[in-house]
């Protein structure tokens, strides 16, 4: 079990995605007892022991699942050929595992530290974003050049340098990324001349369909926090698949909490 932990603990630091098994519950035969724990990476490798054998089989699907839901969450499997939650063994018995996905933080990464990009970086840090911004300028930036190499399908890539050409040539080095998000700041008259520029060199209309530009919500300001909000916001609604209507016009229960 503390293998297991420390695992954990160095994959946390590490940020690299793993999830936690642990059995929490058994009633009748099992090979797997309360406190048996899995941890399983994203690849599907694992380290510990909830049973082996078809049970920890389904034990690490699951968590693999959880992976890509994000969501901890409870799972009970039957060890029976039949019937609800029936895994197709002999035992008899009946296990519930809890189950814990630990994600990297998502990317928040910044092309330009500007009027703009300095309150879209504090507000990232505030959502709980690593933020992560680019620009010549020493003083306003964490480093002085895109490295593309580092983006992942975690990272959510916002363009709004100082000038067209160095927002083209970034969208053309993140154009070919896995990145989750790409946003670039910019009339539409802008916007379109950009865009014919790269077509012309090649890039296709699919990969030009993920950015978002011009970038943001329609809110409303204008001003610099303002225009940041609007970002943050758009980024937020890709990130959690929400429908961006107003909590009171949507039908049911709110899910925010607080009071």
């Amino acid at each position: 079990m503390l293998d297991v932990l420390r695992e954990l603990a160095a994959a946390v630091e590490q940020q690299q995605p793993v999830a936690l098994a642990t059995v929490v519950q058994v009633e009748g035969a099992s090979p797997a007892q309360p406190g048996f724990k899995l941890l399983v990476r994203a690849d599907g490798s694992g380290l510990g022991n909830v049973g082996g054998g078809e049970l920890e089989a389904r034990i690490r699907q699951a968590a693999l699942e959880a992976l890509g839901r994000g969501c901890p969450g409870a799972e009970h499997f039957s060890l029976r050929e039949r019937g609800a939650d029936a895994i197709g063994t002999l035992c008899g018995g009946e296990v519930t595992v809890f189950i814990e996905p630990y994600l990297p933080r998502p990317v928040l990464l910044i092309v330009g530290g500007g009027h703009v990009g300095r309150p879209l970086a504090e507000l990232g840090r505030v959502v709980g974003y690593d933020v992560q911004v680019v620009d010549v300028r020493p003083e306003r930036a964490d480093r002085p050049q895109l490295a593309p190499e580092t983006i992942t399908a975690q990272t959510y890539v916002v363009l709004i340098t100082e000038d067209h050409a160095s927002d083209e040539q970034a969208l053309r080095q993140v154009l070919q990324s896995p990145a989750a998000y790409i946003g670039m700041i910019g009339s539409r008259r802008k916007i379109g001349a950009i865009f014919g520029h790269i077509q012309a060199d090649g890039f296709g209309a699919e990969q030009l369909q993920r950015v978002r530009a011009p970038v943001g919500l329609d809110l409303g300001g204008r001003q610099p926090a303002e225009i940041a909000l609007a970002i943050l916001a758009e980024i937020e609604l890709v990130r959690h698949g929400g429908s961006g209507q107003p909590c009171s016009r949507l039908p049911g229960p709110s899910d925010q909490s607080g009071s």
